[in-house]
């Protein structure tokens, strides 16, 4: 037999989800397309099925297939974002695609199909996993990209992020060969006991620690690997403009903390500037750029760029207290955007879209419990007190403090402080100005249920954010 069975149960949940992906797919060509919304209801299902799973397989710390898979805590709280993310996006996207006239089986099978993908990051204990794991998450998300087929932006988002996507694909892969040749495996452990011998030093393994950091950074939309996702995140439809903004994300953290802390925590300053240089890049670009635009899905695309310039100092400060800064970040940072990208999703009726900041102007003014949410998600969003964003950033920051590292977090502080005028701004545009046109707003129980959770998580985790950061913790990859 080729595999144990303890190496099966290890990938119960990914099995699950896959598996359904597949059976799904068959049951999108024989259903009417007037049935086909059961697909979403399958696809919930699914995830949550997988998620009870994981919740049962949580605390064991196991690995399997020879050391290439980790069923642990620390990805079990990664796979707990990763299925909220992909229910929320579900939800989300009910009332779009009909509105849309988008075909539902592909898109809820595209999105399982990421989902195992970003799972399978997670749980990556080895290069080749983490980069099967990375393509598996990456590649529907290209073809989601470009699901309005009529509209020209989203054709030519697609096709961006794509070629893009290949191309860093092509330098991530290279670094992750050169780290093979220098250390002669691709398991992140043995790659640090290697690194421990000090048999690997050299200008040739500071060639993989650059290309692994671009890499890593097109995944992440990180300075100056950040050019494909303004267009990317306005070209597509809406809801995978959320999904993708919180689901890969988090994935491609999960995956950069497991290989840099796991791998290459021994080379700890030889890359430490290369990943601060990106960080504070990311911070920088992405706040001052967002402040130009008047399209909300762009000037959230370069506050993602921004906030993944935040998540990015938790890696620097090289912590047990750093990476579960990150984890928190993650977290709370995938309850604001889907609730916010959710509020987007309502504006959008009656030939109203919702994409532009002035359609905002006046909201409070007749719909102001929707207002409310959304100036609570851009609050949170902004660091202020007392949102899970503000605690999010305070605990990457509190870790860099307690490394020494003072001027990095007076940067981070001045940039949050920068990226608050772009927010407040549509704040001011919603109390302030008289609407345009009377707003026509999207009525979805799914849509109401999303905004509804993701609201309730934003002000819990900001007033009581103490049992997730212990969680976060607890889960840390230890030092």
């Amino acid at each position: 037999m080729f595999f144990s069975t303890a190496d099966i149960i290890a990938v119960l949940p990914e099995i699950i989800v896959s598996g359904a992906a597949c059976l799904l797919l068959l049951v999108d060509l024989v259903l009417p397309r007037a049935k086909k919304g059961a697909i979403a209801f399958l696809s919930v299902i699914t995830v949550l099925v997988a998620a009870w799973f994981s919740y049962n397989l949580a605390g064991m710390s196991a690995t399997a297939f020879s050391g290439m898979f980790a069923a642990d805590n620390y990805s079990a709280f990664f796979k707990l974002i990763f299925y909220v993310v992909t229910v929320f996006t579900i939800l989300v996207s009910l009332k779009y695609l009909k509105t849309e006239e988008i075909d539902m089986g592909e898109y809820y099978v595209l999105m399982l199909f990421s989902l195992t993908g970003m799972m399978v990051m997670a749980s990556g204990a080895d290069l080749l996993t983490i980069y099967l794991g990375l393509e598996l998450a990456s590649l529907p998300v290209y073809v989601l990209v470009g699901f309005l087929q009529k509209n020209r932006k989203s054709n030519e988002a697609s096709m961006k992020y794509i070629i893009l996507g290949a191309f860093s694909s092509a330098i991530l892969l290279y670094g992750m060969s050169l780290v093979y040749g220098l250390t002669g495996t691709t398991e992140l452990s043995a790659i640090a006991e290697a690194l421990r011998s000090g048999s690997t030093q050299g200008p040739l393994f500071a060639v993989a620690i650059i290309m692994l950091v671009a890499g890593f950074g097109f995944k992440i939309a990180g300075f100056p690997f950040h050019m494909w996702a303004p267009d990317a995140y306005e070209g597509a439809p809406t809801p995978v403009t959320a999904f993708m903004s919180a689901g890969p994300k988090a994935a491609a953290f999960a995956a950069i903390l497991r290989v840099f802390i796991e791998g290459l925590q021994p080379a700890y300053g030889e890359w430490q500037m290369a990943v601060a240089v990106v960080a504070v890049g990311s911070m920088v670009v992405g706040n001052i750029t967002a402040i130009m635009q008047t399209s909300i899905k762009r000037m959230l695309a370069y506050s993602s760029i921004g906030h993944a310039g935040y998540a990015l100092l938790g890696l620097v400060a090289g912590s047990e207290e750093g990476v579960a800064g990150v984890m928190f970040y993650m977290f709370t940072y995938s309850f604001m955007n889907l609730g916010i990208f959710g509020i987007v999703i309502m504006m959008r009726k009656d030939g109203q879209s919702g994409d532009q900041i002035s359609h905002y102007a006046g909201l409070a003014k007749s719909n102001k419990l929707t207002a409310l949410a959304m100036l609570i998600f851009l609050f949170s969003l902004a660091g202020i007190p007392p949102t899970a964003g503000f605690v999010a950033k305070f605990y990457v920051f509190m870790a860099l403090i307690n490394k020494g590292m003072v001027t990095l977090a007076v940067i981070a502080a001045l940039m949050s402080a920068a990226a608050a005028y772009f927010y407040i701004r549509i704040v001011m545009l919603m109390y302030m100005k008289e609407p345009e046109k009377e707003f026509a707003l999207v009525k979805s129980w799914g849509l109401l249920c999303v905004l509804v959770i993701a609201l309730a998580a934003v002000v819990a985790l900001g007033v009581y954010p103490s049992y997730f950061i212990n969680l976060a913790r607890g889960a840390a990859l230890p030092l």
